[in-house]
């Protein structure tokens, strides 16, 4: 459905990101903010008083919506419509294979490290009587414990 086969009383019920998002996937192409919020604010037959008041909103109300991204010249587009491109020197991927091959080789170390480990079985079936911790214990019944005297 197209913006102008809203009503005016609908377009009022939508927030303001809905109706740009709605611009832009109509009109195809990246605009400017102050562009981009005039026809906004038309289509809220906003004044132009409240067109000034409420553009610092509108840009951060863009900035925070993740439908939006802002171009390098300043224009705003959907961001379904562009891919990110990164962008490195020749020393940002040496530095990112030289990163690669330490975890490569410190993951390769503490696996050689592991099995060089010993690991301990307790395999003594014996009982030792005086290698009990608990040989001290003494457990007391309720019925044979006695509450002290409050004075």
């Amino acid at each position: 459905m197209k913006i102008k086969d809203y009503t005016q009383a609908e377009i009022n019920a939508m927030s303001y990101d809905d109706i740009a998002f709605m611009i832009l996937t109509e009109e195809k192409k990246k605009m400017k903010i102050n562009e981009l919020f005039r026809k906004v604010a038309d289509l809220y037959q906003l004044s132009d008083e409240a067109y000034l008041s409420q553009i610092g909103d509108f840009f951060e109300l863009l900035s925070t919506d993740q439908r939006f991204v802002m171009l390098e010249d300043g224009s705003w587009d959907l961001k379904s419509k562009h891919t990110a491109k990164i962008i490195m020197d020749e020393e940002d991927e040496e530095e990112l294979l030289n990163e690669a091959l330490e975890d490569e080789d410190e993951e390769d170390f503490d696996a050689e490290e592991n099995d060089d480990e010993e690991i301990f079985y307790d395999n003594d079936d014996t009982d030792d009587p005086t290698d009990d911790d608990l040989q001290d214990l003494v457990v007391v019944d309720e019925e044979d414990e006695e509450a002290p005297d409050i004075v």
